[in-house]
Parts: C-alpha cells; sequence; structure tokens
C-alpha cells in the first residue's frame, strides 16, 4: 500500500504551505490560516458543515476547507471516514492552530482550567490519529496525509509547536517528521530542504528505511512516494 503520514514544521515563510500543494491531487487542505490563497493549484471551496464533498474534476486539483472552528475538522474527518470521496490527500495547515481551534471550542475566551488540558491532549491525539489512519481506510485509503505545524525552540532544540504532551508525543505518531527550512548558497540562490534525519538540534526522523536521506532538496510529497515505494504505475483505463 502506497502512503505516507508527515509531519512538517519550520518557521514562518519558509513553504509549509507551498508543500502541501506538492501532495498527490485531488488533495484537501484544511485551512486554517488562509496560507492556502497563495499557493498555485486550481482550486475549489468547500463546507463539509452543509455541503457534500466536490466531484472530482479536471477543474481544480486542491480542494480548501477554511477552518473556522473545530467543529470543521471534525465534521471533514467523518467525510473522509466513509468511502465516497474523490481526495487522494489531506493536509492539515496548521494542526498548531487547528489545536487553538480546539482550545476555543473548550474555553472560549477563558483561561484553560488543569481538567481542560486533559480534554485537550484526548481530542487532539484522537484527531490526529484518526487522520492518519485514513492512509490504511479499508475502502478508500489516502496516500499522504500531510500535518503542517509552526516550530519553537525548547530545550535548545526546535520541535513542532504543540501545547501540552502532544508536542511530544505528535512526533512518534506520523511516518516522516521533517525540519523545513532555507538557505542561501554563495550565488544567491535560494533552496528549500526538509531534514528529515535525526538531529541534536531540531526535531526529525522517519522509518521509512533512510530512503529518503538525511536532507530532501526542495522536497515534494508526490515525490517522496515515488522514492520509497518507486515510481506510481499508471491506472488502467
Amino acid at each position: 500500500m502506497r502512503s505516507l503520514s508527515i509531519l512538517v514544521h519550520g518557521a514562518s515563510k519558509v513553504g509549509k504551505s507551498w508543500m502541501g500543494d506538492s501532495t498527490p491531487a485531488p488533495r484537501l487542505i484544511l485551512d486554517a490560516e488562509g496560507g492556502s490563497r497563495f499557493t498555485p493549484s486550481k482550486k475549489v471551496v468547500w463546507d463539509p458543515l452543509t455541503e457534500e464533498p466536490p466531484k472530482a474534476s479536471k477543474e481544480w486539483d486542491t480542494c480548501i476547507v477554511y477552518v473556522k472552528d473545530y467543529e470543521t475538522v471534525l465534521k471533514a474527518y467523518e467525510w473522509l471516514n466513509q468511502s465516497n470521496h474523490p481526495f487522494k490527500s489531506v493536509v492539515l495547515d496548521s494542526i498548531s492552530e487547528i489545536q487553538q481551534r480546539c482550545v476555543d471550542s473548550i474555553a472560549g475566551v477563558n483561561a484553560m482550567r488543569i481538567q481542560d488540558w486533559g480534554e485537550l491532549l484526548r481530542k487532539i491525539s484522537d484527531s490526529v490519529r484518526k487522520f492518519r489512519d485514513l492512509t490504511v481506510h479499508s475502502k478508500n485509503p489516502l496516500e499522504s496525509v500531510l500535518f503542517i505545524a509552526m516550530t519553537r525552540q525548547v530545550d535548545n532544540k526546535w520541535r513542532p509547536y504543540m501545547q501540552g504532551q502532544i508536542a511530544t508525543t505528535m512526533p512518534y505518531y506520523v511516518d516522516i517528521c521533517g525540519y523545513l527550512f532555507m538557505d542561501t548558497d554563495d550565488a544567491g540562490n535560494v533552496h528549500r530542504r526538509l531534514l528529515v534525519a535525526p538531529h541534536q538540534n531540531f526535531e526529525a526522523g522517519e522509518r521509512v528505511g533512510g530512503k529518503l536521506g538525511s536532507v530532501i532538496e526542495s522536497p515534494s510529497v508526490e515525490e517522496m512516494l515515488n522514492t520509497v515505494y518507486g515510481e506510481k504505475k499508471e491506472e488502467s483505463k
């Protein structure tokens, strides 16, 4: 079965949302930050609270769900857990902001109480694992599930920016945890790179047998799938 679950974290404006556009199409983007407005793919907008998923069409390759509340995320998952949808990938952009939507649903404008933190952990952990498990769905498995996260430095190491215990456990849930960064060569050209090997200063790692190397140049999820599983065969007509 050809599938990958991926967690990518990185600083602001390094291209995380653009990497979401590299997942196999047709793709679903759960957009909690508005970054999908600037990616180059052809788009359609969907509201899972009021509509069925759009039918596959040559008119679009990216379906956008604007996440304004946590209920929208849960409803989108319900549709994905059914077999009758056109998507090959789902991107949660960002899981850091989606967690904040969950905080809003629990506490509103009030401060989180001690018991609220336990509820938050249960809800986010459950959602992350359910979305991840769509890669092994019995009837309509996804080729990729990509979680995009902000990053922050904790104990001298850059880690996915999540609140509470999920910050520690989430990298273990996925096949690949990568740190996305940009640097400039001697000629002034800017390069986007994804660190996927363990590093003392950055949370990263994978369980695909080292097939991706340590650092991926110009990372594309489609190409990562091809590297791990081989080129995708053309579907018979």
